[in-house]
């Protein structure tokens, strides 16, 4: 992956944003006004009109906290409670998690927050022998973190064919979340959420190509197909996987 994915959600701020980011590109943040645009705008009094601005990079991302007053959160959602504390007025902080959840502090019951896909980890071949040069190893063609939440959501499209069945459609979106509720890291897993860790898996993990003609709901369908088609043509989900899943007795009848 070149670049990054910022997707602010629905409730953070005036509306949900999705913005993908170059190497060299940035994104400001903030409450914003007339005089001060931002591309992510977060409806709340307590931040800052200019709170902050992203960066990305050839492999990473880089966090900018503009405010005088608040530090900011970074936090790993796929680890083990692992975070950032950003304090005030420090630039050019660089981010070394895959996906993460920007929290800002608020009177606000809920988090304030949006998320950033970083540049793709890149991980050697686990079959590749020998030490050699950096440029003679071998990389893997599709580089995902098993661990990773966007992984389970990938298990989860692919599991009917797996498990030897005959769907006549990849599973939609409300059942991929019903199928990970059991699973500790799913308990707090939206639609939207999924929708992102989709457009992930298929953008920037796959690279899966589609006409930019199609409708937007086929559009969709195709992309959970051919994300699918892909990781079973490959071997990239196997059978082995089926045990990250939750049971599929753990799932209540009907939620």
């Amino acid at each position: 992956m070149s670049g990054i994915l910022v997707h602010l959600p629905e409730g953070n701020g005036d509306e949900a944003v999705t913005l993908r980011l170059g190497p060299g590109e940035r994104a400001r943040f903030g409450r914003g006004s007339a005089g001060t645009p931002v591309e992510l705008r977060l409806g709340d009094e307590t931040v800052s009109r200019l709170a902050g601005e992203i960066h990305a990079t050839d492999d990473h991302w880089q966090l900018s906290n503009l405010s005088s007053t608040h530090a900011y959160l970074v936090e790993n959602p796929e680890g083990a409670g692992e975070y950032l504390r950003v304090p005030p007025r420090r630039i050019g902080a660089p981010i070394p998690f895959e996906f993460s959840r920007v929290v800002l502090p608020s009177r606000r019951e809920t988090p304030l927050c949006f998320q950033v896909f970083a540049p793709d980890h890149v991980y050697l071949d686990p079959h590749a022998r020998g030490a050699g040069s950096w440029e003679s190893r071998t990389m893997t063609a599709y580089s995902l973190d098993e661990t990773a939440t966007y992984f389970l959501v990938l298990v989860a499209l692919c599991e009917p064919w797996l498990r030897d069945r005959s769907p006549a459609a990849v599973p939609t979106t409300p059942q991929v979340v019903a199928r990970l509720r059991g699973h500790p890291a799913c308990a707090r897993l939206t639609p939207r959420a999924v929708s992102s860790h989709l457009d992930y898996l298929a953008d920037e993990k796959l690279r899966i190509d589609l006409p930019d003609d199609a409708a937007r709901a086929d559009r969709r369908n195709g992309k959970r197909e051919a994300v699918v088609g892909l990781a079973l043509k490959f071997g990239i989900v196997r059978e082995e996987h089926l045990a990250l899943l939750p049971r599929p007795d753990a799932v209540e009848p009907g939620r």
